[in-house]
């Protein structure tokens, strides 16, 4: 349809007419939000098909479009058809929307540029709609079609780059929804672990994505065989500019495989401690009680020396220290630092807080109090301090001596006229 047929329909639109068109766009829209409603009832909110709110997702503009099209060709047998033809173009640009909308939020939920791309790909489709409603889209193509650009011997058309960009970014969404589905649907009920389900999605994505790129690529016009070329320019670089790049990414890939550390354990990484919270496949995050995050390169994980505090154990260990006077009773003294540990909830039952004479201390008698707690990762700090706290109350109500350092301070000599040892004050 040119400009020139859609001044013609807009002609010869009567009320009557407009109305038939009107009604009849109304029940498919009602009709596909009535099945939406249905379906969608017990679906997560991250659903692609559905959304947040059922009539938010994919399938809604579908659904509409496919009862939009069908009642265009109903309602053409009998008079002209305007309104849903709009309609049909205003659902087709909503679901390609809806599309790369959806999918980009799954797979990329905090990425500005995925941000950047779906705003792109809005304006994109609107326009797109517009031109072919009042009928500009057959001369806009023919136009870019003119334009052409040269790449070496080769002149490409302003449209075929177009339309080759966008089916390679179809083709790429769809393998990023497979991928995703896959993740969600099938890995997390499949796979238990958490370290072999992250090196599976990892992998699933990478050799959909790489599928996807090759049929984009084959959809553009390019010819596969030229990217031998390009596999050994990488080859080069990987051997002379990459190899740490390399490197870690095999590493992440063997640490995933091996289970040899996984995401929860507490590992200390070149004097940072704290809990891994994700593997990347070039990285691995350690986060520490106090917030503090750091990134660790896959390959220094393989490398160097890594201490896991959960592999063979979960429970951690913790100690505090005091010194009593020579004085006190010992078996009273473990008494109260074990019952001080024991009344903190986070401390374990199993094994239970233990107090040991460690040292004959100058100053008096040294205790060490061990006790063990499962979640290292919410602090430590925080549970020793109230220890110690109802350590210190607790000797004080018992009258047990906290002695303080004792020194010994010896006079050679002393200056003429100054006064004795027994009259200096010190």
């Amino acid at each position: 349809m040119n400009l020139e047929d859609f001044r013609q329909r807009l002609s010869q639109i009567h009320a009557e007419t407009l109305w038939v068109e009107i009604a009849a766009l109304v029940a498919c829209v009602a009709l596909a939000w009535g099945l939406c409603r249905w379906f969608g009832r017990d679906q997560p909110k991250d659903s692609i098909w559905f959304g947040e709110r059922t009539f938010d997702g994919l399938l809604f503009p579908v659904l509409a479009l496919l009862l939009t099209d069908l009642a265009r060709r109903f309602v053409l047998d009998f008079q002209p058809v305007l309104v849903l033809r709009i309609a049909v173009s205003v659902f087709l640009s909503l679901a390609a929307i809806r599309f790369f909308a959806r999918v980009l939020r799954a797979v990329f939920p905090a990425s500005a540029l995925a941000r950047l791309v779906e705003r792109t790909i809005s304006w994109i489709a609107w326009v797109a709609a517009v031109l072919w409603i009042v009928g500009l889209l057959p001369a806009v193509l023919t136009e870019l079609d003119n334009i052409k650009l040269a790449f070496g011997k080769n002149q490409v058309s302003l449209r075929t780059m177009l339309e080759g960009t966008l089916s390679a970014a179809l083709v790429l969404m769809v393998a990023l929804w497979v991928a995703s589905t896959v993740e969600k649907r099938i890995l997390r009920t499949a796979v238990t672990d958490l370290s072999m389900r992250k090196v599976a999605s990892n992998a699933v994505r990478a050799v959909l994505l790489l599928i996807g790129l090759l049929f984009a690529l084959s959809a553009v016009g390019v010819d596969l065989t030229a990217l031998s070329v390009l596999g050994g320019a990488l080859g080069v670089g990987l051997g002379f500019g990459l190899q740490k790049l390399a490197a870690n990414y095999v590493s992440g890939f063997v640490i995933l495989l091996e289970r040899s550390i996984r995401i929860g354990d507490n590992v200390k990484v070149d004097g940072f401690e704290g809990r891994i919270t994700d593997i990347k496949t070039r990285y691995t995050l350690v986060r520490q009680g106090n917030g503090r995050e750091s990134i660790v390169p896959n390959e220094s994980l393989i490398t160097s020396r890594v201490e896991n505090l959960s592999v063979s154990d979960l429970k951690f260990n913790l100690t505090t220290s005091i010194v009593v006077g020579y004085e006190s009773d010992v078996a009273q003294v473990q008494a109260i630092l074990c019952e001080a540990a024991a009344a903190q909830q986070r401390v374990l039952d199993d094994p239970a807080p233990v107090a040991f004479l460690t040292n004959f201390a100058p100053d008096g008698l040294e205790f060490t109090l061990n006790f063990w707690i499962a979640d290292p990762d919410k602090g430590k700090d925080n549970v020793r301090s109230p220890i110690n706290v109802a350590i210190l109350e607790a000797l004080r109500k018992a009258n047990i001596d906290i002695p303080y350092p004792q020194r010994v301070l010896r006079v050679e000599s002393l200056p003429t006229g100054a006064p004795s040892v027994g009259e200096a004050r010190l």
